[in-house]
């Protein structure tokens, strides 16, 4: 190492010392900052309540509005692996799924038939529940987290054919 490289070293070291905790005092900084709750709101995953699990299988979070009323609303529902699935049924208003995690079956008619009757939609994927349309669905080997939106209320009829 020459004289010059050296003396550039020295030189250099004492200002990365001063420099890098100034940038992470900056970093923490900016991660603190508040929003104004007039403007912004918003909840963190370990923030969102959870249902239980019911009996078929799935954890429901209401994140906007109330799907037992009239008017739009935002829930998310998880169905856990394991083959649990839905009965065959309808809703009376279009209803709009994204899968956010996992792999979600989703089967239409009247007929149960989870081994046969079911298509799987990946992460990512989007599906529209027609108003009035029978259908049924759930996970099977693994979770599958699904964000659901619609206009309330979002009441269910039993519509399987035995």
């Amino acid at each position: 190492m020459t004289a010059s490289n050296r003396a550039w070293r020295y030189l250099m070291m004492p200002l990365g010392l001063v420099i890098l905790p100034a940038l992470a005092g900056m970093l923490s900084v900016s991660s603190a900052a508040e929003l104004n709750p007039a403007a912004v709101t918003y909840k963190l995953p370990d923030q969102i309540p959870w249902s239980p699990a019911d009996a078929r299988g799935a954890q429901n979070a209401v994140v906007v509005g109330d799907p037992s009323k009239p008017g739009f609303y935002m829930v998310y529902t998880k169905w856990t692996k394991g083959n649990h699935f839905s009965r065959p049924h309808f809703h009376p208003n279009d209803r709009y799924i994204v899968v956010l995690k996992g792999t979600w079956w989703v089967g239409s008619g009247p007929k149960f038939d989870p081994d046969h009757g079911t298509v799987a939609m990946p992460a990512g994927s989007f599906v529209t529940h027609f108003g009035k349309q029978v259908h049924w669905d759930g996970a099977k080997d693994e979770d599958a987290v699904l964000l659901i939106m619609g206009d309330g209320p979002a009441t269910s009829t039993e519509a399987e054919q035995k």
